[in-house]
């Protein structure tokens, strides 16, 4: 454990110097990354922030833990175990750092408790585009950094340090799996679920009338433990069995190994690759290595050419209020039709309506849907033409994105529904200069 006076300010002093001695665009140099969207590679400088990689302290007397930005939630939670807690939300994939996951938004069976990852922080200190660092908290006098941050993607600074909410955890995971064979049942039970005493809600769709809801609680004992990080396949247990143990481990990293079910597209499901691939390569890291490989060399899009298939990638999280969701799906399976679709649970934390860019109300219960696929048809649409179509069903239900993927909002709509005004007030105070880039260009112009 590194002592935070330390390399921690030798690291910061030097970030400091870079970015006060440029005046031309920058990002970030770092070795990964989960944006699901080409970028432009530009001209930008880069800052070198791999360094920032540190679990500073771990404090669960008082429910939190100190940690840089650049840490992935694998190395954070291997840390946090040590002390018999976690952080209150882990995103589902190892490789999603901290940093990433607060100007991002991230969210996990838990998000019905806690909220979205950015609800447990507790303090952020940030690298502005001024060259200032700052520490900003729900009550000082950067508190307008502390509720625009969230959903900013690095277009107001980075986040070299995060103070995050962490809870206990016992040794075990119970999950009681629950088939529903239409939407209104499976919504009207997640929502008697989100006011129960579990630990952990979230949900697949696997069909029109074949859905589950997966309940999870915290135990001291388990008869048995099942093991999803080779050979088995998570997702498939869901209607194969009612209950299931996993320890506290392998429960929040469940999703990692298939990424979710995305490992069918490198045929990582079929027994002989998976052997030949074997546990060290079945993981997030490697499939992201490999889609950036393939979006490099285009060889999907020259198939499909090949093939006469038009394709178009539809990689979302949308949140919707629960009581759309039902409409929600209807629409989603008639006209998009990817399957399965993960569905998540989301009640937002006081003071979650003062969380600018990413405006949902406190209390408010949503339901994340996330669909990672693509959509292929024999007649030719425009480009994005899935995609749009879902943001507008999205605003139409009083619902919100995800930005880490791809978009195709019209600025003007854009901006209305993410608080371009805040985030001008913002861009003013803490990027005056304007190195740091703009957020409609970056999230759906790909700048």
């Amino acid at each position: 454990m590194e002592n935070p006076g330390q390399g921690f300010t030798e690291r910061k002093a030097r970030l400091i110097a870079e970015i006060k001695a440029s005046d031309s665009p920058i990002g970030l140099g770092k070795d990964t990354s989960n944006l699901f969207r080409d970028r432009n590679a530009g001209g930008k400088r880069r800052l070198d922030v791999r360094a920032f990689n540190h679990v500073l302290e771990v404090n669960p007397g008082e429910g939190w833990v100190d940690v840089e930005g650049m840490t992935p939630y694998d190395v954070l939670v291997a840390q946090t175990l040590k002390h018999g807690v976690v952080p209150a939300v882990v995103p589902q994939l190892k490789s999603i750092t901290i940093g990433g996951a607060v100007a991002g938004v991230g969210i996990e069976a838990s998000s019905f408790r806690y909220g979205l990852v950015h609800d447990t922080m507790l303090e952020i200190e940030v690298l502005t585009g001024s060259g200032e660092v700052v520490v900003a908290r729900p009550d000082n006098e950067h508190r307008d950094l502390f509720f625009g941050f969230p959903n900013s993607y690095g277009t107001l600074g980075y986040a070299l340090r995060v103070r995050a909410r962490t809870v206990p955890v016992k040794p075990f995971v119970e999950l009681h799996h629950r088939q529903y064979a239409s939407a209104y049942k499976c919504f009207a039970a997640l929502r008697e679920l989100c006011d129960s005493d579990a630990d952990f809600v979230d949900g697949v769709v696997f069909g029109r009338d074949q859905m589950v809801i997966t309940v999870g609680r915290f135990v001291d004992q388990a008869p048995w433990v099942s093991d999803y990080t080779y050979k088995n396949i998570f997702y498939r247990s869901l209607l194969k069995q009612d209950v299931d143990f996993l320890s506290v481990s392998d429960f929040i990293w469940r999703w990692d190994t298939d990424w979710f079910w995305c490992s069918k597209n490198l045929g990582a499901q079929k027994p002989l690759i998976r052997r030949l691939l074997g546990p060290s390569r079945l993981n997030s890291r490697f499939y992201t290595r490999v889609m950036r490989w393939n979006s490099r060399l285009g060889l999907t899009r020259w198939l499909d050419r090949f093939s006469g298939v038009h394709r178009e990638s539809v990689i979302q999280d949308v949140d919707v209020p629960i009581e759309h969701a039902s409409e929600f799906l209807e629409f989603f399976l008639k006209e998009i039709g990817i399957l399965p679709v993960w569905l998540c649970p989301i009640r937002a934390r006081e003071p979650a309506g003062h969380f600018q860019l990413y405006p949902v109300k406190a209390q408010q219960l949503l339901v994340n849907f996330g669909f990672w696929d693509v959509v292929r048809r024999e007649q030719a649409f425009d480009s994005g033409f899935h995609n749009r179509l879902i943001e507008k069903k999205v605003q139409q239900l009083g619902g919100i994105k995800s930005l880490y993927s791809d978009s195709y909002f019209p600025e003007p709509e854009f901006w209305r529904t993410y608080n371009g005004d805040a985030w001008r007030r913002l861009k003013a105070r803490y990027d005056p200069r304007g190195v740091l880039g703009d957020l409609y260009r970056k999230t759906v112009l790909k700048d």
